[in-house]
């Protein structure tokens, strides 16, 4: 399949949907709202959103299953927006840039910045467990908060992130990078593939396949994104390149140099596909998806 037309797609799909549900920047909370906004619509490839629509449709392609994730999958995107605007704070990557663009923080200052990023997470199940919002069932739409909640808490992205800040120039075992990357990156990879699953009504084989393709691109995923922070320069990624090593991360390369990184990542993206045999052709574009993580040059 052509996956760039089809990526295409689904972000506009995705951005339409957060379009219509978004908060207007109005009234006394305006400011507030505006930053929140800046960054959720400040670009981005959208692609744990994607990833949710993409397993829901693997199970059920009609097109009321995937109206249905789209609020789910709008919440992952919040989740996900709000864990790069708290990233990029001084206190803790500090970057002036994301998305090619100025750091929310550097726009709106650092106390509006972790409000902007509080306000989508909070946000974001609010979108989840709206039963007006989709039919999914209140049994599935409690099983997908719950999935998001633990993938995005401090056995999840919050603690690889807290982790991943205590590792900083710190010469750390590889057992301690592969829980990094599996905790701050991997884990709201993977919940958006298993809420996607959940949503459409996957069985249970069906959901533990899912969940392990997600834990397969989510690694492959972190280790492009080592290595692009190498070998690719600020235009390209839209954010300062090298700051992996400014700021003493333990990182994939380090570890197995350029060469060694790329077969480790192709590794993972081989597994990922190997997770979706017993799926129809509904999956290829869950297969070209891991594809395209392996081969992104941003």
């Amino acid at each position: 399949m052509e996956i760039q037309t089809y990526l295409s797609e689904r972000r506009r799909m995705v951005d339409e949907a957060l379009q219509t549900y978004s908060l207007a920047a109005e009234g006394p909370f305006a400011r507030h709202i505006e930053a929140m906004r800046y960054s959720l619509f400040v670009g981005g490839k959208r692609i744990r959103p994607i990833l949710c629509l993409a397993a829901g449709e693997a199970i059920d392609a009609s097109g009321a299953a995937t109206a249905n994730l789209l609020p789910v999958a709008c919440a992952l995107e919040c989740i996900h927006t709000y864990s790069l605007i708290h990233d990029d704070l001084p206190a803790m990557d500090d970057d002036a840039l994301r998305r090619g663009k100025p750091t929310n923080h550097v726009l709106y200052g650092e106390a509006g910045a972790i409000l902007a990023g509080d306000g989508l997470l909070t946000w974001a199940f609010d979108l989840l467990t709206d039963p007006c919002r989709s039919a999914i069932t209140a049994e599935r739409r409690l099983a997908i908060a719950h999935c998001i909640a633990r993938a995005a808490g401090p056995l999840g992205m919050v603690g690889g992130q807290s982790l991943d800040i205590a590792s900083e120039h710190s010469d750390i075992s590889f057992d301690t990078l592969q829980t990094i990357h599996r905790s701050k990156t991997g884990a709201l990879i993977t919940c958006s593939i298993e809420a996607g699953a959940i949503g459409a009504g996957a069985s249970g084989d069906q959901v533990a396949a899912m969940v392990q393709y997600g834990r397969q691109i989510g690694l492959a995923f972190q280790i492009v994104d080592d290595l692009l922070n190498v070998t690719s320069s600020t235009e390209q990624l839209g954010k300062a390149a090298g700051s992996d090593a400014a700021h003493g991360k333990a990182t994939y390369p380090a570890f197995f140099g350029i060469e060694g990184t790329r077969a480790r990542a192709a590794d993972a993206v081989s597994q990922a596909r190997d997770a979706l045999a017993a799926f129809d052709g509904k999956a290829d574009p869950l297969r070209a998806i891991a594809d395209y993580i392996y081969s992104r040059t941003s």
